[in-house]
């Protein structure tokens, strides 16, 4: 499996775990214990998924104002759910996890949105997150 196999299978299972603690209002500690034990994930997916979704419940309040100021007309809470925890992992990853090319983090962020979201989520998403990489000092 290679890492960029891993980390969107990761991506795919940290957004269904955020999901469902938003939504359902289940401790995403508890959900993510649930999907880890899941023996048939790889063990590199299974603990790419914790850094992830352990990354954005610690950092969730920053991204959420980053999503706020990039997006001011559209109120985090007000976001799709699906919307609003894809972009919480793609700027999770932009802003701490240094060997994920920007590029790819976007990319996958507006694939997932493309999968998972509504008609308009993967422009959304793009746009958002397209804004948020250009306000970063740094690229990648």
């Amino acid at each position: 499996m290679t890492v960029g196999t891993t980390r969107h299978q990761a991506r795919t299972v940290a957004l269904q775990v955020l999901y469902e603690a938003d939504v359902a209002g289940h401790a995403a500690e508890e959900v993510l214990a649930r999907y880890v034990a899941d023996l048939s994930l790889p063990q590199p997916v299974r603990r790419y998924v914790e850094r992830l979704v352990t990354g954005v419940l610690q950092e969730r309040e920053p991204i959420d104002r980053q999503i706020g100021e990039a997006a001011p007309t559209f109120p985090v809470e007000q976001l799709p759910a699906v919307d609003r925890n894809i972009l919480r992992i793609a700027i999770y990853e932009l802003a701490n996890e240094r060997d994920v090319p920007m590029k790819a983090a976007i990319n996958e962020a507006v694939e997932l949105a493309k999968r998972f979201g509504g008609e308009n989520s993967s422009r959304f998403v793009n746009g958002v997150l397209g804004t948020i990489a250009g306000n970063m000092a740094s690229p990648r």
